[in-house]
């Protein structure tokens, strides 16, 4: 049994004061830092995901650019490559990171499967590459991006466990939806 954990995009633009700042996203970020600290060796990877836009276009419409956005398919600019927003957020240590993911880049990408590592695999690859069969969850959006990549976790085979204290997302409601199709699709929603 090879454990991953999966730090969905804690970056700048997803906490407070950002493009699309979600409540809490700032204490989820320290969060995640203290229970790694917490935790040393628990992991045999961790992958952290971002968002990472390209700059000179709509990215596959995922940018609202002519109409105002409709928080669904179109967003406001977020995490464009290169940017502060498309940084980690600073009370995030990614220290102990080893996989480092983007998504994105030109067109919309929710979940961290859609994205590739800093060498060109995708993640699929580098899960088989690395016999992960357990992946713990946390991050941001939980409505969103937390919600597909564990999704795609599922359906990839593997063991998922979303952490519920260490995730934000962009509306209670959306959330408490998003948790329970988790759960009902076989994930483990549970504290940390």
């Amino acid at each position: 049994m090879t454990h991953a954990l999966f730090i969905i995009d804690v970056q700048n633009d997803f906490t407070e004061g950002g493009a699309l700042g979600v409540e809490g996203g700032a204490a989820v970020a320290a969060g995640i830092t203290r229970y790694l600290a917490g935790h040393p060796g628990r992991y045999d990877a961790v992958f952290a995901s971002r968002d990472w836009h390209d700059a000179d276009n709509d990215n596959g419409g995922h940018f609202a650019t002519t109409d105002a956005p409709d928080f669904v398919i179109t967003w406001p600019v977020h995490c464009v490559a290169g940017t502060a927003g498309a940084d980690f957020h600073p009370d995030l240590d990614i220290d102990g990171v080893t996989v480092q993911v983007r998504k994105g880049q030109g067109k919309p990408a929710y979940s961290i499967f859609e994205g590739t590592t800093d060498d060109g695999e995708t993640v699929p690859q580098k899960l088989d590459e690395l016999g992960v069969t357990d992946i713990d969850v946390v991050g941001i959006a939980t409505d969103y991006c937390v919600l597909a990549s564990a999704s795609d976790a599922l359906a990839a085979g593997r063991n998922v466990s979303v952490f519920t204290d260490l995730i934000a997302g962009v509306a209670a409601e959306s959330s408490a939806a998003a948790l329970r199709e988790l759960s009902q699709a076989g994930a483990q929603v549970v504290h940390s």
